[in-house]
């Protein structure tokens, strides 16, 4: 799509914070799992911005925050999160492009939202997602494609992945992933393409025997629409085998013998499902909006592993009514794993934020966020997380606060 050159920005806030649903992986005196509200205050800074060379551009998106729980310090910890996109024209036929996202977070705020400064969608990066319990989560995802654009029309790409998520508690698992793909894409008029691909990849879990490794192939499309607005659609399928240990019930003769009820072994199961999804979006002088469908694998939330998950969602984001800016969001996710403990599991919310410019460059800003953990498979599966934010932020500038 046609991005607009914005100006790297930086910006720095307090806010006064109210938290509902704070749980980390442990129980209650009473056996039960935590489950806390607690106001508090928190510091919160950021940048973003893109910058044009003659063969190269840059967009990065950067935030981080420091919350403070007055009831318990415990969940206190710093939270960042970058996103960063870099694309090199190396010839006139040859264009290399690098992806990057990466984090660190103790509270699970969504999805990354589609950035104006970022010229790629954070959701083909890998981000964890679904995190039911306040855990230390770190993670770091790349991609990087070399495209060759043979003709007008026709072109090639040719791309690796490769991410890493390592959760503090013992209680949950980490996954190292990594995986290469390539397309062809031809251009049927001038807004609009279609195209065949091929990707691979392979999740190797942390603390537990298992891992997953995917085939996949799909028919890609994509049109144009306006010169700000683009609809792009993919469908196929993946072949998915995996391998994990699960304990199994004993014979009872063996179980008289020796004692056990149950015993270990190694599950070996092959399943081919639908890879799909849909977005439109369209970008603006000072924002994006956008709206997006689909079904995918992905390596679970680290209880749940492999997972089947199927995602809907959309958002906006605007900074240019004069002393105004608002961004909202919102997404549903339900997964059925695949891996070591079966069962469907799913996530909802949506966030809203609002800022008023005051003046010389300080601006009032309200935030709200509201999350809903289920699962059709286990009741107690089952949570509903609250954050609400309100304070001051400096930002220089003359339009409204970048929000997210």
């Amino acid at each position: 799509m046609s991005a607009p050159e914005i100006d790297f920005r930086p910006y720095l806030g307090f806010y006064a914070t109210y938290s509902s649903g704070l749980a980390n992986v442990s129980v209650n005196n009473e056996g039960g799992l935590a489950n806390q509200s607690s106001f508090g205050g928190a510091l919160s800074w950021g940048i973003s911005g893109t910058h044009s060379w003659r063969h190269t551009k840059l967009g990065l998106d950067y935030s981080g925050s420091l919350p403070h729980y007055l009831k318990n310090t415990a969940f206190d910890s710093i939270s960042q999160s970058f996103l960063m996109g870099l694309t090199h024209r190396m010839s006139r036929h040859v264009t290399l492009s690098w992806r990057n996202s990466l984090g660190i977070f103790s509270r699970f705020h969504g999805q990354p939202t589609l950035e104006s400064t970022v010229p790629f969608d954070p959701a083909t990066t890998y981000t964890p997602v679904t995190d039911f319990f306040d855990n230390r989560t770190e993670y770091v995802s790349s991609q990087l494609d070399l495209m060759y654009q043979k003709s007008a029309r026709l072109s090639f790409d040719f791309g690796g992945d490769g991410f890493v998520v390592k959760r503090r508690s013992t209680a949950l698992y980490g996954v190292l992933g990594g995986g290469a793909r390539g397309d062809v894409e031809y251009r049927v008029s001038r807004t609009a393409t279609i195209g065949v691909q091929y990707s691979y990849m392979h999740y190797d879990f942390t603390k537990i025997f298992g891992g997953t490794d995917l085939h996949g192939a799909a028919v890609n499309f994509g049109k144009r629409l306006t010169k700000n607005a683009e609809f792009s659609l993919y469908g196929g399928f993946y072949r998915v085998e995996s391998k994990f240990v699960e304990q199994v019930p004993v014979d009872p003769a063996i179980a008289a013998l020796l004692g056990i009820s149950t015993a270990l072994r190694v599950a070996h199961s092959i399943n081919y499902v639908p890879n799909a999804s849909a977005r439109l979006s369209r970008t603006f002088s000072k924002g994006v909006a956008y709206a997006y469908a689909g079904r995918t694998i992905t390596p679970g939330n680290g209880l749940f592993l492999t997972s089947l998950a199927d995602n809907v969602g959309g958002g906006y984001g605007y900074s240019g009514v004069r002393h105004w800016a608002i961004g909202i969001g919102g997404g549903y996710t339900r997964a059925e794993s695949l891996g070591n403990i079966r069962g469907g599991y799913s996530s909802s919310g949506g966030d809203g934020s609002i800022s008023r410019a005051l003046g010389r460059n300080f601006h009032l800003s309200m935030d709200y966020s509201l999350r809903q953990y289920s699962s059709p498979t286990y009741d107690k599966y089952n949570r509903l997380v609250q954050s609400a934010a309100f304070g001051i932020a400096w930002s220089p500038g003359d339009v409204p606060l970048h929000i997210w």
